[in-house]
């Protein structure tokens, strides 16, 4: 008699985790004896649709809990209820869950309510402030102790996990699926010209610019006037911003940069057009978490506008560096990328610690292993120089 296939329940709902998730769903996919069930809560509605049809992801459930101007309780609350019926009609062995949203938290607490096991991709990031990154460094926090199976993307996110008693045998380090994702994107779309791209002077410098965080809305004025003096730089770098539609951030961006020569504020844009725009900008000024990861794996420095972060492999390697939101140190370090040739060159040839390109297949066999055959998949060693840059 044959063995029943592994049901892995993977559940995402924000555009950030979609795309972290979308290499894992098609590894899921394609490994003989499991049952993928996909759940989106649409957290992120209006942004999240089009990275499924980026990655051919059809949804077997579909929450639909984003409604405007949205609590963080109200997220949470809904994602509980609408979770709490899948599990005795799903039956899954395992949900997989990612990262440090809303959805994440509460589907992790929604599986082990019915008793099931919980998986946690990108699974150990940590800063030192519970308030920083808000709500997520706490989300990923609680997580960590409803989870039996952590995916850890670099050693430092398994110390963090050692270190609060998490057993080494449920840790595996992977790397980061969004090296997968981003990788896999930027092969697929190497000759894709964005329509953004039209009102763009190709014989100017690009600069990649996203802000969004909450602890970065009482900033965005600043952060604002940083980027207004550096569209007024000599060198008059073109300026793209896909500016976020958070009522907290877009009317202010839109208030002070809308008439600013140089500055392209654009709606959010598809994932190819990111991954197309980040590769053709010199550099990227971002409070996002992925970014930090992803444009590195391009050969693009990344300035951090932020006062700590959970990635500091990258300021380690040199790929990061933490600017914060004051406008002055912001125009400087902007400034000094866009002259400094040495500066430039050591942060965009620094090697990216955060993955691979095989994170997804690492997981995968990992979840196998667990409940199956008992043979773990090798770990990530970011000693391994990527040859990624382009």
């Amino acid at each position: 008699m044959s063995e029943a296939p592994l049901r892995v329940m993977v559940v995402f709902g924000t555009r950030p985790d979609t795309i972290k998730m979308a290499p894992v769903v098609e590894a899921l996919k394609a490994t003989p004896g499991i049952v993928s069930i996909i759940c989106a809560t649409a957290q992120h509605r209006e942004m999240l649709d089009d990275l499924l049809t980026l990655f051919a992801i059809v949804p077997d459930i579909d929450l639909n809990v984003m409604r405007p101007g949205q609590s963080l309780t109200a997220i949470t609350t809904r994602v509980l209820e609408g979770m709490e019926p899948l599990f005795a009609q799903w039956r899954p062995d395992v949900v997989l869950v990612h990262g440090d949203t809303g959805t994440s938290t509460a589907a992790a607490l929604a599986a082990f309510y019915a008793r099931v096991p919980v998986a946690h991709v990108e699974a150990g990031l940590r800063t030192d402030d519970p308030w920083e990154p808000y709500p997520e460094e706490m989300n990923r926090r609680i997580t960590t102790r409803i989870a039996t199976q952590h995916f850890a993307p670099t050693p430092r996110a398994r110390r963090h996990l050692l270190a609060e008693n998490v057993p080494d045998r449920q840790i595996l380090v992977t790397g980061n699926t969004v090296i997968d994702a981003f990788l896999r994107t930027a092969e697929r779309n190497a000759t894709y010209q964005p329509a953004c791209w039209n009102a763009l002077d190709r014989e100017r410098p690009w600069i990649f610019v996203t802000a969004h965080r909450r602890e970065n809305h009482e900033a965005m004025e600043s952060i604002c006037e940083a980027i207004e003096a550096i569209a007024d730089l000599p060198e008059q770098p073109e300026i793209i911003w896909p500016v976020h539609p958070s009522p907290q951030v877009a009317p202010v961006v839109h208030r002070r940069l809308d008439h600013v020569a140089h500055v392209h504020l654009l709606p959010p844009l598809g994932y190819a057009e990111t991954v197309r725009s980040v590769a053709a900008a010199r550099f990227v000024l971002t409070d996002s978490g992925g970014l930090q990861e992803e444009a590195p794996c391009l050969g693009r420095p990344v300035l951090v506008m932020r006062r700590q972060t959970e990635r500091p492999e990258g300021i380690e390697a040199g790929t990061l560096e933490l600017v914060g939101s004051d406008p002055r140190r912001i125009v400087e370090r902007a400034t000094a990328l866009l002259r400094d040739a040495a500066l430039y060159r050591s942060m965009s040839q620094a090697s990216n610690p955060y993955g691979d390109g095989q994170a997804a297949e690492r997981i995968v066999a990992d979840l196998l292993a667990t409940y199956r055959d008992g043979r773990r998949p090798t770990a990530f060693s970011p000693s391994v120089k990527l040859s990624c840059s382009g």
